[in-house]
């Protein structure tokens, strides 16, 4: 792909998200609530959602900087921040953080529009891109939460509840589980759980702790997988809305839920049926998401350093407990949730390195699996429960199958030798005669 098409492409993709988000404001504001827009705009000055994120999103941007740049950044990030903290303190307002952060990346793109230039100018800007894209990627997917809870008024837990008997109900054992090692479990795992994005973003920055030396970004990274899942994955909880054990058969779904049983007894379900729930809940489980987001840093922490790879390991394995044993999740949504990560990124790397017949055998894949779970969930969820010990190790095995695809396609990418340096175009000086 020449220069010219590159930049057409980046062209494109910016106007299509910039029309997404004045599409996801307004919609909000159908609702009377403030969209993506709204929100990143107030945290200029008012009190941010997340501190973390956004010095995540600043340590992302600082991948361009050098590193004296790097300490100045910082230093004029923390300044701003304990300013804005001590007009809180003495306005007695709450006490957040992450203000100055923001500043921080603002004011790069401001440097890269008037101080810099060519090549420079473009790698600033995409640093900044990069910082606030995760920034407003947490944005986006609270107002399509919104949006999921506003108008899908009814849900399809008891179906994959139901469907969900074939893979011995897991959301229950593991509840249980977590309930019988509260309170340290539920700490852990909730911090686990909440500070996912900040994880990816320690990834993401090691992954591209090279990008100002070699001046350029890497063809494929960890924030790129995060952002896309993180913005298809609404899009199927508009088609299947589920709201989780927890509110549909919990106390979190008070006089919506279908019962309190969570997670101490199973409910009894004859033939599975929406069901009515409320305008606030999200209809947020089909996939897990955070199982999906936890997958993709697990496959990137794999070329890590070694403590990297325990992290991804911890990270993978404690995102699945939280998700079940805090009843946010069933068993099929987790699956469901593997599938989709490794489709994704699946095609993002084929998107970075040029597209061939086996990136799309894999990514045609791991759709059609993801489709038929979706169908099987919706249309066998009874046929499912009945025969458990016929569809549960096909569930297995459908999601082990798009496992090891993924793992033979990618190993052969990677064992590719890599293409020869191009040759310099400018003439070789010629050597000096020796005396």
């Amino acid at each position: 792909m020449g220069p010219r098409s590159r930049a057409t492409l980046w062209t494109a993709a910016g106007a299509a998200a910039l029309v997404f988000l004045v599409a996801l404001e307004l919609a909000a504001r159908h609702y009377g609530v403030p969209g993506p827009i709204t929100h990143q705009v107030r945290e200029v000055v008012f009190a941010p959602e997340s501190g973390p994120v956004l010095y995540a999103g600043l340590a992302l941007t600082m991948v361009v900087l050098t590193w004296r740049q790097r300490f100045l950044a910082l230093g004029a990030a923390l300044g701003i921040d304990s300013l804005f903290l001590l007009v809180r303190w003495a306005a007695g307002a709450e006490m957040k953080f992450g203000n100055g952060a923001l500043w921080v990346v603002l004011a790069c793109a401001v440097i890269a529009v008037t101080r810099r230039t060519g090549g420079e100018r473009v790698l600033m800007l995409k640093g900044v891109g990069l910082g606030l894209l995760l920034v407003a990627g947490r944005k986006t997917g609270n107002t399509w939460l919104l949006i999921t809870s506003k108008t899908r008024p009814t849900v399809l837990d008891q179906y994959v509840l139901v469907a969900d008997h074939a893979l011995g109900d897991p959301a229950w054992l593991v509840g249980r589980l977590v309930d019988a090692t509260a309170p340290v479990s539920v700490h852990v795992l909730d911090l686990v759980y909440v500070q996912l994005p900040l994880a990816a973003a320690l990834v993401g920055l090691y992954q591209l702790r090279h990008v100002v030396v070699e001046r350029r970004f890497p063809g494929h990274h960890l924030v790129r997988t995060f952002l896309v899942i993180g913005l298809l994955g609404p899009a199927v909880y508009m088609v299947f809305p589920v709201v989780g054990p927890v509110y549909a058969y919990g106390a979190e779904g008070g006089q919506w839920a279908a019962a309190h049983l969570w997670p101490d007894a199973l409910p009894s379900i004859g033939t599975p049926q929406p069901m009515p729930f409320d305008g606030i809940t999200p209809r947020n489980c089909m996939p897990s998401l955070h199982t999906a987001w936890a997958v993709a840093l697990f496959v990137h922490s794999r070329k890590g350093s070694r403590a990297m790879r325990y992290a991804g390991t911890f990270w993978l394995v404690s995102t699945l407990c939280a998700t079940l044993g805090f009843g946010y999740h069933y068993g099929a949504d987790i699956i469901a949730g593997v599938v989709f990560a490794l489709t994704i990124e699946a095609a993002m790397r084929s998107l970075a390195q040029g597209w061939d017949r086996s990136g799309v055998r894999l990514v045609v894949h791991g759709t059609v699996v993801f489709t038929v779970f979706l169908l099987s969930y919706r249309y066998l969820p009874q046929e499912m429960a009945r025969y458990p010990w016929v569809f549960g190790p096909l569930l297995v095995l459908a999601t082990a199958s798009v496992v090891h695809h993924y793992l033979r396609t990618t190993g052969r990418w990677d064992a590719k030798p890599a293409p020869a340096p191009r040759p310099d175009p400018r003439p070789a000086e010629p050597r000096p005669e020796p005396v």
